[in-house]
């Protein structure tokens, strides 16, 4: 009789030991991808369907027993993007998806030129995709509760590192977006601003073609006194990156006269003043640039043919045209070269 008790005993030690391997052991392993994506009104069923697919469960018998313990309510399924460790319990594993302890998603923006890049760079880390996000920054309706419309949207996007979470909805991620530049938007910088006779989108506007015209942040003050000025006098902006932009093809590297045709409101050569929205997303280094920018006589500036990557400044046409035309006199000695070591010859 004692040899059957101790048997007995013997099982239900392993029993319980192989129960507690299985519910509180490491025998979750990520070996199909170190995350699990919920999207929003899934079902548990098919949340236990995904996970037996993607083999991060073996089936569902201790599956279920987990939820039972945790006390998992099958109808709050929480959506979102969830980090699977190698050698997560399943009772771990069930435990962070009741809680809903997502891992949070960074958004880095950098220089991004148009609603449609920052559509695709959200779109391809977060549940809603790009076209959803597009939908929003199009609508009138839902830019118009902050002040913006469809061109004037991407003022509102401060290059920065924004976080959130795998489910939040265009909204929501654009709300983020919008109160960070609020808060960039000091009194200060405001103040800035308007002593420039700018408000803030427009000054992100200007700062967008600047940051398009020169990497040389010791250029950035001077290429924006160019602009305020030629602003201040009626005379068209006629910056090359806004010709750019209105064809929509950014790998241009000089500007023909064809080019200068187009029919766009953000063909600063055909229409005065500032274009309806930014170019770019301008860093907020350039931001500052411009609204620190010096009071100058320039009218006038053009790459400098003696020291790439600076910029000449003039205040009179005359000049102008004598350092435009070395420079255009290297952009040709530099198609020759180009076209002769394509040819051969």
């Amino acid at each position: 009789m004692k040899k059957i008790i101790s048997g007995v005993l013997v099982i239900l030690f392993l029993a319980a030991a192989f129960a507690g391997w299985k519910l509180f052991g490491p025998t979750i392993s990520p070996s199909h991808g170190d995350f699990i994506y919920i999207k929003t009104g899934e079902t548990l069923e098919g949340l236990k369907d995904s996970l037996i697919s993607k083999k991060y469960i073996g089936g569902d018998w201790w599956f279920a027993k987990a939820l039972k313990i945790i006390g998992f309510d099958e109808t709050k399924v929480k959506a979102g993007k969830y980090k699977v460790k190698k050698g997560m319990s399943l009772f771990n594993l069930v435990r962070m998806l009741k809680n809903g302890q997502q891992t949070p998603v960074n958004l880095v923006i950098t220089k991004l030129r148009t609603k449609e890049d920052f559509a695709k760079k959200a779109g391809s880390m977060f549940e809603c995709d790009s076209l959803q996000i597009i939908n929003f920054l199009d609508n009138q309706d839902s830019m118009r509760q902050y002040g913006l419309d469809t061109n004037t949207v991407m003022a509102a996007v401060i290059p920065d590192t924004y976080t959130y979470f795998w489910n939040t909805t265009p909204q929501k991620i654009f709300q983020k977006l919008y109160d960070y530049s609020q808060k960039f938007w000091t009194e200060e910088r405001r103040k800035k601003a308007a002593d420039h006779g700018l408000n803030p989108v427009q000054a992100y506007t200007l700062a967008s073609i600047i940051e398009e015209e020169t990497n040389a942040k010791s250029d950035k003050p001077n290429i924006a006194s160019v602009y305020l000025n030629r602003i201040e006098k009626g005379m068209p902006l006629q910056a090359d990156p806004t010709i750019k932009f209105a064809l929509k093809d950014f790998s241009i590297k000089r500007i023909y006269e064809k080019y200068l045709l187009v029919e766009s409101p953000y063909n600063t050569y055909r229409n005065k003043g500032l274009p309806p929205g930014p170019v770019c997303t301008p860093s907020q280094e350039t931001l500052d640039e411009v609204l620190n920018s010096p009071k100058t006589a320039y009218l006038y500036f053009v790459a400098n043919a003696d020291h790439p990557g600076t910029h000449v400044f003039t205040t009179n046409y005359a000049d102008h045209m004598k350092y435009a035309k070395q420079y255009h006199q290297l952009l040709n000695r530099s198609d020759s070269i180009t076209k002769a070591k394509q040819t051969g010859e």
